[in-house]
């Protein structure tokens, strides 16, 4: 796309939202992140919605908007292909270059902070709410998402700190290696809230770990995203594998799988996946999880 074609976009979306017949309401919002996304519909204004990026699925109508792209690997012509007059974006959207060239176009770009925890949920849905202009629906949401969090807390913690599960969070196997999910990920968080315990905790972030790591980590389960690739592996294969069959997760069976977003999307429908986990990891070892987040 050419540079004269950028501006000009930019210059319709522009020109039309400024007619006093549209208002605030004409706003032609690119949401970049699931959660995001979610949020920007719980809030009441997915109608502004004129695209996404890959990772906002939920709620199931967003996927027929157009698709920008990944979070992570947008392009400035796919953004602005959509001619969108505000953007939202979750932090770590990127690559940089790209940002710095849409903040350079005079496009108002709002970071929504990621979050691994109940406040920063609530610091997501404060910040959007403020983007949107929203402040008393937003208000109301984070009453009603502080009231589900509180209560999802006290049904989780209800386990003995000796009874609690080990779970590791596998986020990948690349070539037969297990790269796991360690301290201040959202796969943490959400083991946390749902009553467990992450079974790796010898680094942050998420890395490739030896046989021997997770031999020594002994999750009781297996945690993953029910999703295609490298997570298609059936549950026989992978509890097969040299690094896992000397667990403990290995010896029940025990291996949850969850839908992408509404595990780690950390936005309006975490308090209920954390009871969906909790659920999962305390029913009979080896048990299905049955949980349809949709």
């Amino acid at each position: 796309m050419t540079r004269l074609t950028r501006r000009t976009l930019l210059a319709q979306a522009t020109a039309l939202c400024a007619l006093p017949a549209f208002g605030q309401s004409c706003d032609r919002l690119l949401s970049i992140g699931g959660s995001v996304t979610e949020i920007v519909h719980a809030l009441g204004a997915g109608d502004r919605l004129v695209a996404r990026d890959t990772t906002s699925t939920y709620p199931p109508e967003v996927t027929g908007l157009p698709d920008v792209g990944y979070a992570r690997a947008l392009s400035p012509e796919g953004v602005l292909s959509v001619a969108p007059d505000r953007i939202l974006a979750i932090e770590g959207a990127g690559p940089p270059e790209t940002i710095n060239v849409l903040k350079a176009s005079g496009l108002p770009l709002t970071t929504v902070p990621e979050a691994s925890d109940g406040p920063g949920i609530l610091e997501k849905i404060a910040v959007v709410g403020h983007a949107l202009g929203l402040p008393d629906r937003a208000a109301t949401l984070i009453a009603e998402t502080r009231a589900a969090l509180d209560a999802t807390a006290k049904a989780t913690a209800q386990i003995a700190p000796g009874d609690a599960r080990r779970v590791l969070f596998i986020l990948s196997l690349q070539g037969g290696r297990i790269l796991a999910g360690g301290t201040g990920t959202q796969a943490a968080g959400i083991i946390d809230m749902a009553g467990a315990v992450n079974a790796v905790d010898a680094f942050e972030g998420y890395k490739q770990i030896t046989d021997e790591a997770v031999s020594r980590a002994a999750p009781d389960v297996i945690l993953m995203m029910d999703r295609g690739g490298d997570h298609a592996i059936e549950d026989e294969v992978l509890l097969s594998m040299p690094a896992i069959r000397t667990t403990p997760a290995a010896t029940t069976g025990a291996v949850i799988r969850m839908q992408g977003l509404y595990l780690l999307g950390f936005g309006p429908r975490t308090a209920q996946a954390a009871r969906d986990l909790h659920s999962a990891i305390y029913a009979t070892p080896g048990a299905d999880d049955d949980t349809d987040p949709s």
